[in-house]
């Protein structure tokens, strides 16, 4: 088994929904120290982690009232919610003694700092955990796009993408038990098959910077590690 990281600076993206467990909302304080122990345990590698976690949990429970609003207002509510989200992230993980840092897209003083890349940067280089909210600051980009975006800021070598199945299929496999799993795809194949890797946007700016996506199960302990040092876990994503 590899005991060296093949990966030096990394931007994990979480699905706020994942989140929320079996309950389907909320926040679920199980999942969120699970995933906390995960990411210790490759900071515990010298691996830097920057960290994007969406807001489908919260944003879920406000969704029926969201389909009356105009589209900006209700991204801008979304956007809130991954802000939630990182504060509970960035808790759980200062209670197993991590340093974090949690940075917004949209300015809050109070609460996080601001976005600056090379702020972003410094912290990674002194090993402290930086949780990216508030997706870009902008309506009409997901969280996938803003976790790319980030990654690319940053000089992450990849994008982990924490789902709740072994990587990509073919359809749902929690639906569909005969979907078939993809160990390795192109960018192309992706868009191209609709696949639910990222949304297209996402895809095609990782896409235009060369740059891989894992796409693995979060759920499972350990994988995370087993990525980060290099196994055969997931699906790869790359040109």
């Amino acid at each position: 088994m590899p005991t060296k990281p093949v990966f030096h600076r990394v931007l994990l993206k979480l699905s706020g929904e994942s989140l929320a467990g079996s309950a389907g909302f909320g926040i679920n304080a199980e999942v969120l120290s699970q995933y906390a122990r995960e990411i210790k345990s490759v900071v515990e590698l010298g691996v830097q982690i920057g960290v994007v976690v969406g807001g489908g949990n919260i944003f879920r429970g406000i969704s029926q009232a969201a389909q009356e609003m105009d589209r900006v207002s209700a991204d801008y509510m979304g956007m809130l919610a991954t802000v939630i989200n990182a504060m509970a992230m960035q808790n759980a993980l200062e209670n197993m003694g991590m340093y974090t840092r949690v940075q917004t897209a949209i300015p809050m003083e109070q609460v996080a700092e601001p976005f600056i890349r090379r702020r972003a940067i410094r912290h990674l280089e002194k090993g402290r955990i930086v949780i990216f909210a508030a997706g870009t600051g902008n309506p009409y980009f997901t969280t996938d796009t803003a976790a790319v975006l980030r990654a690319i800021e940053i000089e992450a070598e990849v994008i982990l993408k924490g789902t709740r199945v072994e990587g990509v299929y073919s359809a749902d496999p929690e639906k569909f038990p005969d979907a078939k799993f993809f160990p390795e795809l192109n960018y192309m194949q992706v868009v191209q098959n609709g696949l639910r890797v990222m949304d297209p946007t996402a895809i095609t700016l990782s896409m235009d910077n060369q740059l891989p996506i894992i796409v693995f199960n979060m759920g499972q302990p350990g994988n995370l590690k087993k990525v980060i040092l290099g196994e055969p876990i997931g699906t790869k994503v790359r040109a």
